[in-house]
C-alpha cells in the first residue's frame, strides 16, 4: 500500500490483480482508498482523482458529519441492534453453552464465567451469522424470479466497506454480517442489488434500470445504508422524537 497526495486529497493506493480502478471512501473518517490494476501509472491515478474530486469531497464530508458509533464492550446496558431494533444487551455469565436469545426490547447474551469482550463479541457474531443464514434462502427464493437471475452460491462475511459483493464468473454473492443489524428491507435491497449484478457487472444506467424494475423503492433502502445512521433509523421506526 502506498500513500499518495493529489492536491490536498490523501489517498491510499493498493495495487491488485483487478480489471479496473476503484475508489472507496472508508469509515469512520472518510479516508480514500484507490484499488488499481497492477500496471496502472501514477499519472492515470492522479487524472482519475482530479476528475472525481467533487464526488470524493462530497462523500468525505458526509462521513465527517456523522456521529461516531460508541465503542462496544459487550457489557450489560449497551445498545445493540437487530433488524433495525435498538435492544438493551443483557449479559449472563453462567456455566453451559454460549447462546443468544431475544426478549422484549432486550438481547440476552449467555457466556461462560470470565468471558472477555472479544469472546462475547464472537458469540454474538456467530448468532448474527446464523440468523442471516436462516433468512437469506427465503429472500433468494423470493427475489431471484423477480430479478431473473439465480446465484450459484452465496455466503456471509465480515466486510468493513461494503454491504455486499458479487462474483460474476462464479455467480456467487456475499452479504455483510453487519446487515443483521438493519431492517429486513435493507437486507432485501442488498440481495436484489447483488443479484442484479449478475446481469450487469458495473453500476451503469442499465444496472439501475434493471434494479428499479425489480425493486421500485430501492432508493430509500440504499439511502438508509449509505447514510449509515442506524440509531436515527431505529428511533424513527419506534416513533421516538
Amino acid at each position: 500500500m502506498r500513500e499518495l497526495f493529489i492536491e490536498d486529497i490523501r489517498a491510499e493506493v493498493v495495487r491488485k490483480s483487478v480489471r479496473q480502478l476503484r475508489l472507496t471512501i472508508l469509515p469512520p473518517q472518510g479516508s480514500l482508498r484507490i484499488t488499481v490494476p497492477l500496471r496502472t501509472t501514477e499519472a492515470t491515478i492522479r487524472e482519475v482523482v482530479l476528475r472525481k474530486q467533487s464526488w470524493i469531497r462530497k462523500h468525505q464530508a458526509a462521513f465527517q458529519q456523522r456521529t461516531p458509533a460508541p465503542a462496544l464492550h459487550y457489557a450489560t446496558g449497551e445498545t445493540h441492534y437487530y433488524q433495525g431494533q435498538a435492544l438493551r444487551l443483557c449479559v449472563h455469565e453462567q456455566a453451559g453453552r454460549p447462546q443468544v436469545h431475544l426478549g422484549a426490547g432486550e438481547l440476552h447474551l449467555h457466556v461462560p464465567l470470565g468471558a472477555t469482550s472479544a469472546q462475547r463479541a464472537l458469540v454474538l457474531a456467530r448468532w448474527r451469522r446464523a440468523q442471516l443464514q436462516a433468512q437469506v434462502p427465503g429472500l433468494l427464493a423470493k427475489w431471484e424470479p423477480v430479478v431473473g437471475a439465480q446465484a450459484a452460491a452465496w455466503g456471509i462475511k465480515q466486510m468493513k466497506t461494503r454491504w455486499g459483493t458479487c462474483s460474476i464468473r462464479a455467480r456467487r454473492i456475499w452479504l455483510s454480517l453487519e446487515l443483521s443489524q438493519w431492517p429486513l428491507p435493507c437486507l432485501e435491497y442488498v440481495v436484489v442489488h447483488e443479484l442484479t449484478h449478475l446481469h450487469e457487472r458495473l453500476h451503469t444506467a442499465r444496472f439501475w434500470h434493471l434494479l428499479t424494475q425489480a425493486m421500485p423503492d430501492w432508493r430509500q433502502h440504499h439511502q438508509a445504508l449509505r447514510q449509515n445512521q442506524l440509531a436515527a433509523l431505529a428511533k424513527d421506526a419506534s416513533g421516538e422524537l
